[in-house]
């Protein structure tokens, strides 16, 4: 790049020794006791800068951390280059000699032994034919401009995928440039690209089936936008954008989008379970992707409103409900245990990326159901509010209203109230001990099971912690309620305890 290169404010450059270390310009002109014109620069890595915007107490700007920012002489960094450019950079460039020298392994008397990659001229050959290429990746090579767009048709008419992740384009008019002059290109990444807020002139991105957006600041107000340029949309990835609210432009909820069976909205903001329900009338969506958002909760508008959410057509082989990493999943934060979430989200047949079996439902559902009972049993409007599937499940198992007795109890009915709990002792001062199954009431209260467990395992001198070991579950769920009893806990027949020690 020549020392004249003239640098605007927003614009997106790279180190011109390392097209990874990308940035926007935030300031252009003199900075105070140096001689000459500096560029400030706001990293999109907070650990690439030395400062905050600010110099010998002078302050130039205002950087997104205390060491996002650095100073440089223009011609430290690139502008960027063409997509043509990049395509021949990374597919008609030959190797040099140096690289060539570093291939080699270390031989047992730690000597270098050169690596010869066999075929390494014929498939460089085939990639180099720009006119055979159907997927390119352009990743991390500054890519700022599409070029002269005839050259791009001409060049690389039979491109289908294209992956341009962490370069410098930010205007959607270059997108569509490139997307007209490519017109079989169905899969299209554009992360960790900062695409501008106007979308004005966007044309229609005919064929583009796959879309992904991650970390490019795009919000739904844009997202609607798009929806009248993706005709045949398929996937659409919009991950880590801090996107809170879902906004239609047009109705209550998201309309359009007709063939969209995968929206991947993991790492957002999204906290309010009204803006999910927004996505209700997407009618092909299959898979939803929520991991790493701040969901609390879920709330039914009505009985059946869930259910339409999550499979609107019959014929849907899968629904894929992802929530990790969100306060709802994890009860460890106040969330629901898995088995009440497989129970109130009927249609899901995979949760957070394990798979729902039939038993699994069947035992959460029969949980969750005896859960409510011991619960809310003398409040129905609540049960209606809160638990719109309890009664339908109720009825489908033949649960009978059951209470503890306060009485004695005859041997028919203290035996119908007894679990099978299968107790593993993990704790590591007493070494490995056999699993125990035992019947237990369903009136047994934390504190009283583990007061069993020090006899069972003979654990005098030791607190204890107890676990519930869910099928599925990648970690135990903590019973730290020492009050609430089994049935108060969801635990079902035939459950697994773990029995550890306090650290």
């Amino acid at each position: 790049m020549e020392q004249t290169a003239f640098f605007t404010l927003g614009q997106r450059v790279h180190s011109s020794t390392d097209p990874r270390r990308v940035g926007t310009v935030k300031f252009v002109g003199n900075v105070e006791g140096y001689s000459g014109t500096w560029v400030g620069v706001d990293w999109d890595n907070e650990g690439d800068g030395k400062h905050d915007g600010s110099i010998n107490g002078v302050r130039y700007f205002q950087g997104r951390s205390q060491n996002s920012a650095s100073f440089l002489r223009p011609q430290n960094l690139s502008p960027g280059i063409s997509l043509l450019q990049a395509l021949k950079l990374r597919y008609q460039s030959h190797s040099t000699e140096q690289d060539e020298d570093e291939m080699y392994v270390l031989s047992a008397s730690n000597k270098r032994v050169s690596v010869q990659l066999l075929g390494k001229d014929k498939i460089q050959d085939k990639l180099s034919r720009f006119e055979e290429l159907t997927s390119a990746s352009i990743s991390y090579l500054g890519v700022s401009t599409p070029g002269d767009p005839a050259e791009i048709s001409a060049s690389v008419p039979n491109l289908k995928e294209l992956d341009l992740m962490g370069n410098l384009i930010t205007d959607w008019k270059d997108v569509g440039t490139i997307c007209e002059q490519l017109p079989h290109l169905v899969a299209l990444n554009l992360s960790n690209n900062l695409m501008t807020q106007n979308m004005t002139g966007l044309p229609l991105l005919k064929a583009i089936r796959v879309l992904v957006l991650n970390s490019t600041g795009i919000n739904w107000s844009q997202v609607e936008i798009l929806e009248h340029s993706l005709l045949v949309i398929e996937e659409l990835h919009l991950m880590g954008n801090n996107i809170s609210s879902i906004k239609p432009t047009s109705s209550s909820t998201v309309q359009g989008f007709d063939s969209l069976r995968l929206l991947n909205l993991e790492d957002n903001c999204l906290a309010e379970w009204d803006e999910i329900m927004k996505l209700s009338q997407l009618k092909s969506l299959e898979q939803l992707y929520l991991n790493k958002n701040k969901l609390t909760c879920i709330f039914y508008p009505d009985k059946n409103k869930i259910q339409e959410f999550l499979s609107n057509h019959e014929s849907c082989e899968e629904s894929y409900f992802p929530l990790s990493d969100n306060p709802i999943a994890d009860p460890g934060r106040g969330g629901l245990p898995r088995f009440v979430l497989i129970a109130r989200l009927a249609k899901v047949e995979m949760l957070n990326g394990s798979e729902i079996s039939a038993r699994e439902r069947k035992e959460s559902e029969i949980r969750y159901v005896r859960l409510v009972m011991s619960k809310l049993l003398d409040n129905p409007e609540e049960i209606n509010r809160l638990h719109p599937r309890f009664v339908e499940l109720k009825n489908f198992y033949g649960i009978e209203d059951e209470r503890p007795s306060v009485g004695a109890a005859g041997p028919q009915k203290m035996a119908s109230g007894l679990l099978s709990i299968t107790l593993k002792c993990v704790a590591s001062s007493v070494g490995e001990k056999l699993p125990l199954t035992k019947k237990l009431p369903a009136t047994t209260t934390v504190g009283k099971l583990k007061a069993l467990c020090e006899s069972f395992f003979k654990l005098k001198s030791l607190k204890l912690k107890l676990f519930l070991q869910e099928e599925g579950s990648p970690l135990p769920m903590l019973l730290d309620d020492e009050m609430a009893t089994l049935m108060d806990m969801g635990i079902g027949n035939e459950s697994t305890i773990i029995v550890d020690e306090e650290s």
